[in-house]
């Protein structure tokens, strides 16, 4: 199971469901192609403005993950600092897992809403 702490509480951790921050990273790759692990974390976390923080170990079990299942791929290159890394991209399988697991997720979110929604119209919050 993978973590991440609340930036407002920061003893906390909550589980993230599994799947998401497979979708995360494959989002980012779409978003602004191919970046290095260190840099996709940024900017998850970047994005997430700093809600989701993520540790080297977690972000490299997704990449490896998604490099199985083919839906990333990998090669070697030179980062910004002149160091080489391994830079991720990610594959038309990848786009076509991207868009069925954003799709689960929207249908989520709205059942959540509803739901919620529900409980705070009854006071209930």
């Amino acid at each position: 199971m993978w973590y991440y702490h609340m930036s407002k509480m920061p003893a906390a951790k909550l589980d993230l469901l599994k799947g998401t921050l497979d979708l995360m990273v494959l989002q980012t790759l779409d978003a602004m192609g191919p970046l290095h692990g260190y840099g996709i974390a940024r900017r998850i976390e970047q994005v997430s403005g700093d809600e989701v923080l993520l540790n080297q170990g977690t972000i490299y079990a997704s990449l490896l993950r998604l490099q199985q299942r083919r839906w990333i791929a990998a090669a070697w290159g030179t980062s910004e600092n002149n160091r080489k890394a391994k830079f991720y991209s990610i594959t038309r399988a990848g786009v076509r897992q991207m868009k069925a697991d954003k799709s689960q997720w929207d249908r989520l979110a709205a059942v959540m809403g509803r739901v919620l929604a529900t409980a705070t119209a009854r006071g209930k919050e």
